[in-house]
């Protein structure tokens, strides 16, 4: 019988998983539904779409995850059905992880105003640029999850060694194990790296617009500087999760050494959820047609999508 906090934690992530499902879904139905209609998508909402199928594959393993942790006897074979959804988790983690970092340096070179050679290089090849790093995230995330096979392999190792007549052996086997897990969050600093050097490019962009604005005597209020303000608080937001989300990664690859190793996964899997559906609500909300469908639907209104209309970049 499950104690209180047990109950807590599934209520939890029940209901941070619905909310997910209900955000994500709803992105894919938006850009799906336009996508069908008028045979066209731009780049930013393809990535917003790609991301939301990711996360909903993403909450469906952490779910099923925090199940198998509460309840391990229900399962026959709880390793093998714990490797196989840490390899579904793994792929999707580090893809979804990924299209925000491509998503983040699509705002920063379509908004940011720089006139140093290299950032207008990058800002005329935009498209190129964010294209090879959706290619790149993928072969990226298929690296990861391709890694944790020589993990289980040492796991397969470590659990068919005689642990009373080889000690050491077996100590050695678990610690390498721990060890290569535990670097695997490693895979997370180079899209977070690649992050704050768009917002810190976003912020310099706004602060010299505003600048020439105050010179030229008009008013700061124009659509250039709302873009900047759009961009930064979806980028800042996204760092924030995702230090608390880092965060969560490290309480868990940490657990291993600390007491009460169950409820600090138990902690580290409800701020993973949250990560990814309080993400889901930022892009909707800092999203001008992805925000304008939610709110006539909350309030009842029907919600139309024009059959070939373009929308227009806006973060």
């Amino acid at each position: 019988m499950m104690g209180l906090t047990e109950c807590l934690f599934l209520l939890l992530s029940t209901t941070q998983f619905i909310l997910g499902m209900l955000g994500n879904g709803f992105i894919v139905w938006v850009h799906g539904s336009s996508w069908l209609k008028s045979k066209r998508i731009s780049l930013s909402d393809f990535i917003v779409t790609t991301l939301a199928l990711s996360r909903i594959v993403l909450l469906f393993s952490l779910l099923a995850d925090g199940v198998l942790m509460l309840f391990p006897s229900k399962v026959g074979d709880k390793g093998i059905a714990e490797h196989f959804l840490e390899i579904i988790w793994t792929f999707t983690n580090d893809l979804s992880i990924w299209l925000v970092t491509c998503l983040n340096t699509l705002y920063c070179l379509k908004i940011a105003s720089f006139s140093h050679p290299t950032f207008l290089w990058l800002k005329w090849r935009v498209s190129r640029l964010v294209a090879w790093m959706l290619l790149g995230a993928l072969l990226l995330s298929c690296a990861s999850a391709t890694s944790l096979i020589h993990e289980f392999k040492i796991y397969s190792a470590l659990i068919g060694v005689d642990v009373p007549r080889n000690v050491t052996e077996h100590f050695r086997k678990k610690s390498e194990y721990e060890l290569i897990h535990g670097l695997g969050i490693l895979w997370n600093f180079p899209p977070l790296i690649v992050s704050l050097a768009s917002s810190f490019l976003l912020i310099l962009s706004l602060g010299r617009h505003t600048r020439q604005m105050q010179q030229n005597g008009t008013s700061s209020s124009d659509p250039s500087t709302e873009a900047h303000k759009r961009a930064i608080k979806i980028i800042l937001s996204f760092l924030f999760l995702f230090l608390l989300y880092f965060l969560a990664l490290l309480m868990i690859s940490s657990s291993h050494f600390l007491p009460g190793t169950q409820m600090i996964r138990m902690i580290g899997d409800i701020i993973k959820m949250f990560y990814s559906t309080g993400h889901s609500f930022i892009l909707i909300l800092g999203h001008k047609k992805l925000k304008q469908l939610f709110v006539e639907m909350l309030w009842c209104e029907p919600c139309y999508l024009k059959c070939g209309s373009k929308v227009a970049f806006s973060p």
